[in-house]
């Protein structure tokens, strides 16, 4: 029997006869990886636990555990979801049914889906699940894939738009179009929970058809979805848009779908987040810069986009040419780049830019903050030599470590994300750049784990993500090492041999999105934000009428040392006033009746109910500014 060569990921490499399964070498790792296998991935390509492998071989077992394992175990539960409608509602007609960031969801051209007919679905997924059907998976002619999907036009329309073969998978008397990979049986699902429905419309544009959407969660054990419930109890109480509404920070609309409007109290945390954000790269030695969000096609095509983002991106007309709304703003710092000779000595050359961005979502997708059409990214593109790049990239991790640890105190960890499929440039290029982002990392002795082909597609980059105060994970900065755009937009500096040479190029991110890192921390705090970044951080409450001037006395006080204060002088009774401060979050509570006016004091107590007492005003005018400058 011929052998092949596989080679797994800590670098081992072991020989197998030739038409070995995946699930045959996960088991000669261990039986229990097998027991927990989910999918493999075979030189990069997610496959199925069936499939025999033919050549030598990279290998990799995935399990739950990982990002891709997740998304195949997703994918697998919307079949199982899919195929219990069918069997419920039979005139339901099959669309898509794609894994998402958290869990899965699965469109319907049917009637809509009450809260019922949810219960009845779940009861007949459990019924195919005890079933134990095997996924089987079979390639197809585009021919003969119109044949079997000759009675659904959505099937009929993504079939015509397919290249090449196309697969089905089958599970039990069950069949989808499907790429796949799936786990081996619907046996794996042992935890599921549909968790909402809602309306969405055929890919996304509203001129199409509205479909019924059901969305869904599942875990390959029952604790899991317990937990994940327990995760989601709480999340709700934290929900972002809730607390956004009640604190009167920002509010979306119809109008504006994705685009999220800011009020007077939400543009206080963005300012403050802003002038935090400034002077730390001002120290830094960054300088700012501000780009337009219109810009010609052909710019689009020198930088790649056109090629490789157009389906992300707006587009308009001006004087009969073609423009594109940016998705990113590199391409404008480089032209900013070009407008002066650089010589080595002008390396490295920081510019940062809180630019507007314009990047299509699926309405299906769009979620308060967290998944928005337009947001303003903290950006910054350092230019450099290659012999500075390796201080460059260990200056941003620095930099990055400062906001999040020292500052908004979060945990987070680091994955170096790689060459993905569709990529620019040389395979030389790509490996030359994700060394530096390595070996800067292992300099440090940062550790982090590879992200594999999840690099944008102009270079590799390195990815932080936050935890907040429930355990969730959010990617937000990042930095991307990038040779390509530089050779493409033709950027040069004079060396000191006096020739001409191109910089590398640093993409980097701080907050990532501004407007989805407010939602974080809204969520991350409860909308309890340290005083630093509160829109009311006092409140002063007179206990009666002939307290208010003393109370607006004490308030002038504080909002001339820069407080952000406000005075409750309503004609309600001050239990209540103090509920409503507690409700609004307000930091402290300041309590004034005829001893507080007799004594020049205040009686201080906390949004969460702590009684701090009688305080002098200037001492406790003294705390506050100490609160703020140490952003405690």
């Amino acid at each position: 029997m011929p052998k092949i060569k596989i080679k797994f990921p800590n670098g081992s490499v072991t020989e197998f006869d030739k038409g070995v399964t995946a699930i045959e070498v996960a088991k000669s790792i261990g039986e229990r990886l097998a027991m927990a296998a989910i999918a493999a991935k075979v030189n990069g390509q997610l496959a199925d636990l069936n499939t025999p492998l033919e050549k030598d071989s990279d290998f990799e077992v995935l399990t739950f555990d990982s990002p891709d394992g997740k998304k195949v175990f997703w994918h697998s539960t919307s079949h199982v979801l899919a195929q219990a409608v069918k069997r419920i509602f039979p005139d339901a007609i099959l669309t898509i049914g794609p894994s998402i960031d958290e869990g899965f969801y699965y469109d319907f051209d049917s009637k809509p889906f009450s809260p019922e007919d949810l219960m009845r679905i779940e009861k007949e997924m459990e019924k195919i699940v005890k079933e134990d059907l095997k996924f089987e998976r079979k390639e197809l002619t585009k021919e003969e894939a119109k044949k079997k999907f000759k009675d659904n036009k959505y099937k009929l329309e993504l079939i015509t738009e397919a290249e090449g073969k196309l697969s089905v998978y089958s599970q039990g008397d069950f069949f989808d179009l499907c790429r796949g990979p799936h786990v081996s049986s619907t046996g794996k699902i042992k935890a599921f929970k549909l968790t909402k429905t809602s309306g969405a419309y055929w890919k996304g544009d509203a001129k199409n058809k509205q479909l019924q959407r059901i969305y869904g969660i599942s875990f390959p054990e029952n604790k899991m979805l317990k937990d994940y419930l327990t995760l989601i109890e709480e999340a709700e109480k934290r929900d972002h848009r809730k607390i956004g509404k009640d604190l009167d920070l920002y509010s979306f609309h119809e109008e504006a779908p994705g685009m999220p409007f800011f009020h007077a109290k939400g543009m206080v945390i963005w300012n403050e987040l802003l002038n935090f954000w400034r002077e730390e790269h001002r120290k830094n030695g960054y300088v700012e810069i501000k780009t337009p969000i219109i810009l010609n096609k052909k710019l689009w095509l020198q930088s790649g986009h056109w090629d490789h983002y157009k389906e992300n991106m707006y587009f308009t007309k001006i004087d009969e040419a073609d423009y594109a709304v940016k998705p990113m703003n590199c391409p404008g710092g480089m032209l900013v780049y070009r407008t002066t000779t650089k010589s080595y000595k002008d390396l490295p050359l920081r510019a940062a830019e809180v630019g507007l961005v314009h990047r299509h979502e699926l309405s299906g997708v769009l979620s308060g903050l967290f998944r928005v059409r337009c947001f303003h990214q903290d950006d910054a593109h350092i230019f450099a030599t290659e012999e500075q790049l390796a201080e460059e990239i260990k200056n941003v991790v620095r930099l990055v470590d400062h906001f999040y640890r020292d500052v908004f105190r979060f945990d987070y960890h680091v994955e170096l994300s790689t060459k993905p499929e569709k990529a620019m440039g040389s395979q030389k290029l790509w490996d030359l750049a994700e060394s530096k982002l390595k070996n800067a990392l292992d300099d440090m002795k940062i550790k982090y784990k590879i992200n594999p082909g999840d690099g944008a597609f102009y270079g590799p980059k390195i990815d932080f993500h936050i935890k907040d105060a429930i355990g969730r994970t959010w990617q937000c900065a990042t930095c991307q090492l990038d040779f390509q755009m530089p050779e493409r937009f033709e950027l040069t500096y004079d060396g000191a041999d006096n020739k001409k040479h191109t910089p590398v190029m640093l993409h980097r991110v701080v907050y990532g999105s501004l407007e989805r890192f407010i939602g974080i921390l809204v969520e991350h705090y409860a909308g309890k934000f340290p005083l630093w970044l509160s829109p009311v951080q006092v409140v002063v409450l007179p206990i009666a009428d002939r307290h208010n001037d003393y109370s607006k006395e004490v308030a002038k006080k504080m909002f001339d040392a820069g407080i952000r204060v406000e005075v409750d002088d309503r004609t309600e009774t001050t239990p209540k006033k103090v509920r409503d401060a507690e409700l609004q979050r307000v930091n402290y509570i300041l309590v004034v009746g005829d001893k507080e006016v007799s004594n020049k004091t205040v009686n201080v107590r906390t949004r969460n109910n702590e009684i701090l007492g009688e305080k002098k005003v200037d001492e406790f005018l003294a705390k506050l500014k100490k609160e703020v400058e140490d952003k405690v």
